[in-house]
């Protein structure tokens, strides 16, 4: 039995013959070589397609290391080709390819050529599929497992699923395992050996202990405004040793490039525009995380925000924090006061306000968290999102109380709840 990603198939399937390149990415781990070599293979031979007319090339193998170069790569591909009909080339890690953009641009000029390939550096796609393919790559952009995915497989029960994927992450290897040991054994050594070795050497980072030191004070600081120079002091207080904001945005980059983190910015809703700093920070995978943490930081409130974030992202939604804009009488004056709303969720045109709230214990607290939602001046849905709640509408200022449950298990809530 294998884990099955039937949004991201339905994607592949959609995108079949569309005579461009199709660009899988996600962080490393995430599943995107066997969605395409298992799952969108099975596929494809289901589907009346020769094995023979599938050519699957692993470019992180010893054995394929020689395909690294253009040339050669290019040459052994056309010679397994033998007639006009399709033939599917599924490349997976092209970024280990010199020249790869040359490469693939090539191949789209070949009639009888599907191709498909997967990257886990976000530079890899932002800046040369989308400058130098100029509109010929389409991203399919995979994440780690969602909580649905996850919940499905393992046939838990829901506080049960909950707690081990706030623990561990949605990493398809993590959905396998079955001790904690192995786990935490697991993660804690793609931190270490896979994803922070790659940023270094990728980007030659000579101050590699500074790098791994920042990266565990990024985990801990998920879903707090931040900013280089917050982090730049944080750094000094941890460490005693400087490191300027410059070098904090720098190696910040590097993580959102390894798709290790994601960065959501403020937007001032009366002003409609961005404001770049403060910023939040999200892990991708909330068992990444913790491993950086040693499984010590393990708060469920910023780790429930967390798992919100994701989900929406995975749902295609664009996510920002909210900023509202109110004047607030004090000592007899009026003065300028900025509420945050966690999320506003954005696809096409529907638009989403989001406040995530592990645990209301009384009108107060109540009171507090739906404060940002009341002062938001239009008609679109607001949503307060609690642990342990059921569905429920609050009457009095149409604001939608949602259950924790309710919002991970149907993907569709935000646009069918009433």
């Amino acid at each position: 039995m294998y884990i099955k990603r039937d949004e991201y198939l339905k994607k592949l399937i959609s995108s079949k013959h569309n005579k461009l390149i199709k660009v899988i990415t996600g962080v490393r781990r995430c599943g995107k070589s066997f969605l395409l070599n298992e799952i969108f293979y099975n596929y494809l031979i289901e589907s009346g397609v020769r094995e023979n007319h599938i050519i699957r090339v692993s470019l992180e193998t010893i054995e394929n290391k020689h395909l690294r170069d253009a040339l050669t790569l290019n040459n052994f591909i056309k010679s397994q080709i033998k007639d006009n009909n399709m033939y599917y080339i599924i490349l997976d890690e092209i970024q280990l390819v010199d020249e790869f953009v040359d490469l693939l641009n090539g191949f789209i000029s070949i009639k009888n050529f599907d191709v498909y390939v997967t990257g886990s550096n976000s530079k890899f796609l932002s800046s040369d599929i989308v400058t130098e393919f100029r509109g010929r790559g389409y991203q399919i952009h995979v994440s780690p497992l969602s909580f649905y995915e996850f919940y499905n497989y393992k046939e838990l029960d829901f506080e049960t699923a909950l707690s081990e994927y706030l623990h561990y992450g949605g990493l398809p290897n993590i959905a396998e395992m079955k001790t904690p040991e192995e786990k935490e054994n697991f993660l804690k050594n793609l931190n270490d050996t896979i994803y922070l070795k790659d940023i270094i050497e990728r980007n030659n980072v000579i101050n590699q202990k500074e790098i791994g030191e920042l990266f565990s004070i990024v985990a801990s600081y998920i879903g707090r405004l931040t900013n280089p120079k917050k982090l730049s002091n944080s750094f000094k207080s941890v460490s005693n040793i400087t490191l300027s904001p410059n070098t904090i945005s720098k190696y910040l980059d590097y993580f959102l490039d390894s798709f290790l983190i994601s960065k959501s910015l403020r937007y001032d809703l009366k002003g409609k525009k961005y404001i770049n700093t403060p910023f939040k920070l999200y892990f991708t995978d909330l068992g990444l995380r913790n491993a950086r943490l040693g499984f010590r930081q393990y708060e469920e409130p910023q780790l429930m925000e967390n798992l919100i974030y994701n989900e929406l992202i995975i749902r295609g939604f664009n996510v920002d924090v909210g900023i509202v804009e109110i004047n607030e009488k004090k000592d007899g004056k009026y003065i300028k006061k900025q509420l945050e709303i966690d999320f506003v969720a954005r696809k096409g045109r529907k638009q989403f306000y989001l406040q995530s709230s592990y645990i209301i214990y009384d009108s107060q607290k109540h009171n507090q968290e739906i404060r940002p939602l009341i002062n938001v001046n239009d008609s679109f849905k607001k949503i307060l999102i609690v642990k342990d709640k059921t569905l429920i509408r609050n009457d009095d200022y149409g604001i939608i109380t949602m259950g924790l449950k309710d919002f991970l298990l149907n993907k569709d809530i935000l646009e069918t709840v009433y």
